[in-house]
């Protein structure tokens, strides 16, 4: 008997859940192997990162990055580095919660918490998911715009099609997706370096925006701007994600095992996101040389930066390219955000929807209101709108940052991979940092 009703736990502090795999179908479907050199634990376990890597070079990162390099040359990069290293330390611990648990955040959320918490918590996070689908939706239709000339409503419309996709991808396996993914950031990683060369930085001066300034905090308008690079960059919905891809290879569950598998997740996300560190570098990099040099310091929409570039660096390829990587970024946050989607729906209340329904429900609620403001705005509405998802990003971003350093510290839940107290204190070091910004970030987009 349990004399106060509370829910029955276990010797960890977790509530019993039979069937709490994560993304069951390819739970532990990846070979990883007990011998051989580091390249081949390396390629075993490389691709989970990537998939996180995307959250970070979505559409919804580019205005900021935009805005910030044209009004304020090579400033910024300092915020673009800073927020970076958040992302790495916060997905290392979402990997380290997979691998010791069990649990991806979502799991872990629902057995640890009452019903009415993580009923809240997993509303919050299907806010933020539809809210990050508008971005790539806005980013897939401005892509399809500038490339072919398809009209922002049609291409909206075409953005449901992506399904088919996804359907393709997933009955080929999980690595076939991996490889897509890290296709499509190598092809956003090609026209970005591009970009880079055609604009002839200034090279001392870039190096330079990678030191903190004072003026960033003393100035409101570019404070403003640095709180919206982190708030773009730091994706909710990615420490869901990670936490339940990592479980996708079939690692050793005993002790030594699980340090293993999680200093190769944690190897692979680091690397992916310097990746992504390169691509949010370059994008305000390009727009500091090519604008703020020559005094337009206005350029903060997605569509005036590519009418600029070429005859602004004089490189043929240089607008076209910028939309290529626009459509792949589009695509690719697309494929990322229909399995953080699925994790977290059955996670949370442990719903499973078919792949195609699941992706279809995001969608139609991301297309709906895109399509109306389109209609009515054209392209200066849907940037408010790319703007207004990230807003809505950073609100729930605390939901989900609080709960994953709480886990990741405790001892009882974690066993040997428990965070040691100076990875602790880091942790809520950044959480303290994320939210304060975050509520900042909210207050004066309110006030405007």
């Amino acid at each position: 008997m349990n004399p106060d009703n509370s829910p029955a736990t276990d010797r960890r502090g977790w509530r019993s859940s039979e069937g709490a795999a994560s993304l069951p179908e390819v739970f532990r479907t990846i070979a990883v192997p007990t011998g051989g050199g580091s390249w081949r634990k390396f390629a075993a376990f490389a691709g989970p990162g990537f998939l996180v890597a995307v959250g970070y070079m979505d559409p919804g990162n580019w205005a900021t990055d935009l805005a910030g390099g044209s009004a304020f040359g090579y400033t910024l990069l300092s915020v673009i580095l800073l927020s970076n290293l958040m992302a790495i330390v916060l997905q290392a611990l979402a990997a380290r919660l997979g691998i010791a648990t069990g649990r991806d955040l979502a799991s872990a959320c629902r057995d640890a918490y009452s019903k009415p918490v993580s009923v809240a918590l997993w509303l919050l996070c299907e806010i933020a998911i539809v809210a990050c689908d508008l971005a790539e939706v806005i980013g897939t239709a401005i892509g399809l715009n500038l490339l072919f000339g398809i009209p922002l409503v049609w291409g909206v419309c075409l953005t449901g099609l992506d399904v088919l996709l996804i359907l393709m991808l997933q009955r080929h396996g999980f690595r076939r997706i991996e490889a897509f993914v890290m296709a499509l950031i190598t092809i956003i990683a090609l026209c970005f370096l591009y970009e880079l060369v055609a604009s002839r930085p200034a090279i001392g001066d870039m190096l330079a925006g990678f030191v903190p300034q004072a003026q960033i905090v003393h100035d409101p308008a570019m404070l403003y701007i640095a709180i919206g690079i982190i708030g773009a960059t730091v994706m909710p919905h990615n420490l869901y994600l990670h936490s339940a891809t990592v479980q996708t290879r079939a690692f050793d569950q005993t002790s030594e095992g699980k340090r293993d598998a999680a200093k190769w997740a944690t190897l692979d996300s680091t690397v992916a996101l310097m990746l992504a560190l390169f691509v949010n570098a370059a994008i305000l990099i390009l727009a500091a040389a090519a604008f703020h040099t020559i005094g337009r310091t206005d350029v903060a929409e997605i569509q005036d930066a590519y009418q600029l570039l070429t005859p602004t660096l004089g490189a043929a390829l240089a607008s076209t390219l910028f939309a290529v990587a626009l459509l792949a970024s589009g695509q690719n946050s697309t494929v990322t955000a229909t399995l953080a989607g699925q994790i977290v729906m059955e996670g949370f209340i442990r719903l499973r929807l078919q792949p195609w329904l699941r992706r279809l429900i995001t969608r139609g609620l991301a297309i709906v209101p895109t399509v109306i403001v389109a209609a009515i705005y054209g392209q200066s509405g849907t940037a408010r709108l790319l703007i207004l998802s990230q807003v809505i990003l950073s609100m729930q971003l605390p939901f989900a940052v609080v709960p994953l350093v709480a886990f990741t510290s405790d001892r009882k839940k974690m066993g040997d991979l428990a965070s040691p107290v100076w990875l602790r204190v880091l942790a809520w070091t950044i959480a303290a940092i994320i939210i304060v910004l975050n509520i900042k970030l909210l207050i004066d987009t309110i006030g405007m």
